[in-house]
């Protein structure tokens, strides 16, 4: 252990030391990164932080002997900083940067160092190098807020010594666990200078070092030698681990495509940027996808040190649910109204279009996911190691019934009718029939076809619950997500007078406006009990003198009027408090205007 902890501790002393040093000699030399529209910071900030950085690791490894165990990392390594470090100081081009990747990720192939992930030594050698360059590229998009790269490197290195640990003193693997600590250790350091507010980015330098660095520790020996016969922790632990970055990337990349835009252009429509536009704070949007990296590395040290079967079921819904992560967020507002997308531009296939605009068609790509889910998660609480092996069999025949029949069933019972943004009680019964329907129908057609008397009809009873868990997670999770999206942001500050149906409605209205974003503070009404009472969330602040106290102190912008009969008075005496405070006075009406006339109607 001590083998460990003593490298990451003389690495984040050193880092810690350095960093200052860095940051003085960046100022002195003008390395200083200026406020610009397509980047986030608002004041001139140093570089250089990443040549803290590298040089703490490279002083480590030097110290404990990393030249000769870790040679080839090392080299590659400084010399993915030094190519950084001219973007900090002079400025290169992306294609410049790129071809330097594509260089030292053949330099990995040349020495054996290469992903182990299909057994074809042509393919795997291309997928090292996507998987080099795109890691190291994933970390250099991640550096567009402060703490969140360093961080999330700090993360991954942790995991990548658990994933490794126990490890045996001078094998591949401790020696890339003693690499990763060094890397941990210095980015610990830097990060107590790269908090928000930071005073100190780690530039170009840092983020090419630092994913570089991560990609080819997956590339180590000890993770790729051997044979290809069981590659969930081969191929999953390294994704895991570093799964946010690819993230970000992914989800960054594809926008901008979709928008227009090069992919190579910087902006601030990163997953940080979007969590920020929804009303979380600098740090909160930080912590949220630290978060999330944590539970991404915790996966992946799971494939090495936990049951293979349970870490993969687990991974598959932590992945799924990043999936309606990742929808939300695209969802997310961060261009302009005068830019043009693809597809509005006519750039995407009619194909492409067309499935990109049906949104049923992705619920029913991710229910088919979470009936798989669901079923292989029965039967793995139904059985142990041994007896699942044993049932294999028949849970592989029975997976295409199951399949067809849940899916019939939550087509027919209506599952796929209503709004994600909307989802309640009614919608969670309705999904609640389509999983006993599915259910039962997929147990009798498999006993009918196959005669498994001897299946356990138990795990019918589990499939049933987690299905319904599954389904309403994934539905109940969008519309929280909407409504924290809704409380967060900031707006027309409005109140709605009316805590009643009609003033439900003026929510779900106010709340939907195309065209001005409102911030509901919540609900005045003049019935003791509802003052002490929520309505869908929102507080119902106090009765018809507490809104006049709110006006009087210009504590909000709007007052909705949302009940039907209202005291004329009251109305006045709102009204003229209303105009001199500078508050704007709205009434809800709901008119129904009879078209035809006939039958019983008496509109």
């Amino acid at each position: 252990m001590l083998d460990l902890v003593i490298p990451f501790a003389v690495a984040f002393l050193l880092s810690l030391a350095l960093v200052p040093v860095a940051r003085a000699i960046a100022r002195k030399v003008g390395a200083v990164a200026q406020p610009k529209g397509d980047r986030w910071h608002r004041r001139p900030t140093a570089l250089f932080g990443g040549v803290a950085i590298a040089f703490s690791v490279t002083v480590c490894a030097l110290a404990f002997d990393g030249v000769r165990s870790q040679p080839v990392l090392l080299a590659c390594g400084f010399i993915v900083f030094l190519v950084g470090l001219g973007d900090d100081i002079v400025g290169l081009r992306p294609s410049t940067k790129l071809v330097a990747q594509i260089a030292l990720a053949s330099v990995f192939l040349f020495f054996k160092y290469r992903l182990a992930w299909t057994g074809s030594l042509t393919v795997d050698s291309l997928l090292t190098v996507f998987w080099v360059v795109g890691i190291t590229n994933a970390f250099n998009l991640l550096d567009n807020m402060d703490g969140l790269c360093g961080g999330i490197a700090l993360i991954a290195g942790l995991a990548f010594v658990l994933s490794f640990y126990p490890p045996q003193p001078g094998t591949p693997a401790f020696l890339a666990a003693r690499y990763a600590a060094m890397m941990s250790g210095a980015l610990g350091g830097f990060l107590v200078y790269n908090f928000h507010p930071a005073s100190i980015f780690m530039g170009d330098s840092g983020s090419l070092f630092i994913g570089l660095t991560f990609a080819g520790l997956a590339l180590v020996p000890d993770v790729t030698a051997g044979s290809t016969s069981n590659l969930v922790p081969i191929i999953l632990a390294p994704v895991a681990v570093l799964l946010i970055p690819i993230f970000d990337t992914t989800l960054v990349t594809v926008s901008r495509l979709l928008s227009g835009r090069s992919a190579a252009v910087g902006g601030r429509d990163h997953s940080s940027h979007r969590l920020v536009a929804i009303g979380l704070s600098e740090r909160g949007a930080v912590a949220v996808l630290w978060g999330l990296a944590a539970l991404a590395g915790s996966v992946g040290v799971a494939f090495r040190h936990i049951n293979q079967s349970w870490s993969a079921l687990f991974a598959v819904v932590f992945l799924v649910a990043l999936m309606i992560f990742a929808i939300f967020l695209a969802r997310v507002r961060v261009y302009a109204d005068a830019d043009n997308s693809l597809l509005r531009q006519g750039r995407v296939t009619p194909v492409v279009a067309e499935l990109l605009h049906k949104r049923r068609a992705a619920e029913v790509i991710l229910d088919l996911m979470l009936v798989s889910i669901a079923y292989y998660g029965a039967n793995r609480l139904r059985f142990d190691d041994e007896q699942l092996k044993a049932n294999f069999a028949y849970f592989l025949t029975s997976l295409p019934v199951v399949l067809a029949m849940q899916m019939v069933a939550l087509f027919g019972t209506g599952a796929y009718r209503g709004e994600w943004k909307h989802f309640g009680l009614y919608d969670a019964l309705t999904f609640a029939k389509g999983v006993v329907v599915g259910s039962v129908g997929a147990q009798l057609v498999i006993l009918y076809l196959y005669r498994f008397e001897s299946y356990s009809r138990v795990v019918f009873v589990l499939y049933a619950m987690l299905l319904f868990a599954l389904l309403t997670v994934s539905r109940a999770s969008f519309r929280l997500i909407n409504e924290f999206a809704y409380r967060r942001r900031s707006g027309v500050r409005l109140v709605i007078y009316g805590a009643g149906d009609a003033g439900t409605l003026a929510l779900r209205e106010f709340l939907g406006h195309p065209h001005v974003a409102y911030q509901v503070l919540g609900f005045i009404d003049d019935n003791p009990v509802k003052q002490r009472m929520r309505l869908h969330g929102y507080s119902v602040l106090g009765g018809y003198d507490h809104l006049l106290a709110l006006i009087r102190d210009r504590e909000v912008d709007a007052v909705v009027i949302s009940a039907r009969r209202f005291d004329a008075a009251r109305e006045q005496a709102i009204e003229s408090l209303c105009g001199p405070a500078g508050v704007a006075l709205l009434r809800l009406r709901i008119v129904i205007d009879e078209v035809v006339t006939g039958g019983r109607s008496q509109a």
